[in-house]
């Protein structure tokens, strides 16, 4: 049983992206792909399988990704409808593709809008700055193409020319979050570390070399067996994700089609953002943090989080207060904490609480962190070994 609620099984799933496979592979198709397991359900943990099973059909297609540790890894691209099954029967949810055609693993053609909002901030507010977002690509002469993340956010993918690496798309992408961020008068925001984020974060990263994000028509690990479903920007003003299930989404695949369906017709150039990026590094806007585990990049600023900087701590005093081998394990821990802590947990915003996902090599943890900025200093709870203590996996 992948999901206990609505008792949806692997079968289920299977019968899923068959009734949605045109559009799934438009999405997932023909690239590499990560696979992202669930073989107990989505209230067990799940692992993250880069290299595809040594034990396949012989029809399922690999491609030898290399990464910049030297490693590489085998990854499956599905072209079929037959290894969407087979995904699903791996207990793959979602479809986690890399910006890249199996043929050229060099070149994007897919920048990626990432819609992050942080906690507290509502749904009109992310359909307001995809809405911006929409506005300075189209100024850019590029197309952004709406889904629910499935999730609380949303995405906007862009189709581009294969003519450009991925330090290239990344800028272009950053340079993009900074204009969103400059138009949206504190509705966004490009700032890499969680405690320095207010609004929607514009996730410049996702574009970084082998990142990947759920594509569309992915079913996602929520209850309600919620999907990332691609919308038209008439439908985005109405849109609830809420809509859009393992259930729903077969139904409405069947009445209008994929309303991605033009997305490959699109590609457009990046020339105009890397111009952009060009004006802004002038007027002192140079890289931003890249993701954990990236080498150091030439004119990166500090790696260093805002609350570990001796300059910044205290605008930012930051201390950690649970961890867990999932999600709901370290929400347990939080709530511990604040019982044990009832006064400074009343004064608490939402953007206060930090959710950080961990990943190890195929799985991940979670831990919380609290920024204390809006607790006065002597009500301040000292650091201590966060409960439940977990080693990192």
């Amino acid at each position: 049983m992948l999901f206990p609620k609505p008792k949806y099984t692997k079968l289920d799933l299977a019968n899923y992206y068959l009734a949605v496979a045109e559009g799934a592979l438009r999405g997932a198709g023909g690239r590499p792909n990560m696979l992202v397991r669930f073989p107990n359900g989505i209230g067990a943990p799940s692992f993250y399988q880069k290299r595809a099973p040594e034990s396949r059909p012989p029809w399922i297609e690999v491609v030898t990704l290399r990464f910049p540790s030297g490693r590489t890894a085998d990854e499956v691209v599905p072209r079929d409808p037959a290894s969407l099954v087979w995904l699903a029967n791996l207990a793959c949810l979602e479809l986690h593709p890399h910006p890249v055609r199996a043929e050229d693993l060099d070149h994007p053609d897919e920048l990626r809008v990432d819609l992050d909002p942080v906690p507290g901030i509502k749904w009109p507010q992310v359909r307001e700055v995809a809405k911006s977002a929409r506005a300075v690509l189209a100024d850019f002469g590029l197309v952004g193409w709406p889904k629910t993340s499935g999730s609380r956010g949303m995405h906007l993918f862009v189709r581009i020319e294969r003519r450009w690496g991925f330090d290239e798309v990344r800028r272009a992408a950053l340079a993009l979050a900074r204009e969103v961020e400059r138009r949206g008068q504190g509705l966004a925001t490009s700032k890499w570390w969680k405690e320095e984020r207010q609004g929607v974060f514009v996730d410049y990263n996702q574009n970084a070399k082998d990142r990947t994000v759920a594509s569309a028509y992915s079913v996602r690990p929520v209850p309600d067996a919620r999907v990332s479903a691609p919308l038209s920007w008439d439908e985005v003003d109405d849109a609830d994700p809420e809509d859009f299930t393992l259930g729903t989404m077969p139904q409405r695949f069947a009445r209008i089609g994929d309303r991605h369906a033009g997305m490959d017709e699109s590609a457009g150039s990046l020339e105009g953002l890397l111009e952009l990026s060009a004006r802004q590094e002038k007027e002192g806007q140079g890289d931003a943090p890249w993701p954990p585990h990236y080498r150091k990049q030439p004119g990166e600023p500090p790696r260093v989080q805002p609350s570990k900087s001796r300059a910044r701590a205290e605008k930012y005093p930051l201390i950690e207060v649970s961890r867990g081998k999932d999600k709901k394990e370290a929400l347990a821990g939080l709530s511990k904490w604040k019982k044990r802590h009832p006064r400074v947990a009343k004064l608490l915003e939402p953007a206060d609480v930090l959710v950080d996902q961990m990943r190890g090599r195929s799985s991940a943890w979670y831990r919380i962190r609290i920024n204390l900025q809006h607790v006065p200093e002597k009500l301040r709870p000292r650091p201590r070994t966060p409960s439940p203590t977990r080693k990192r996996v």
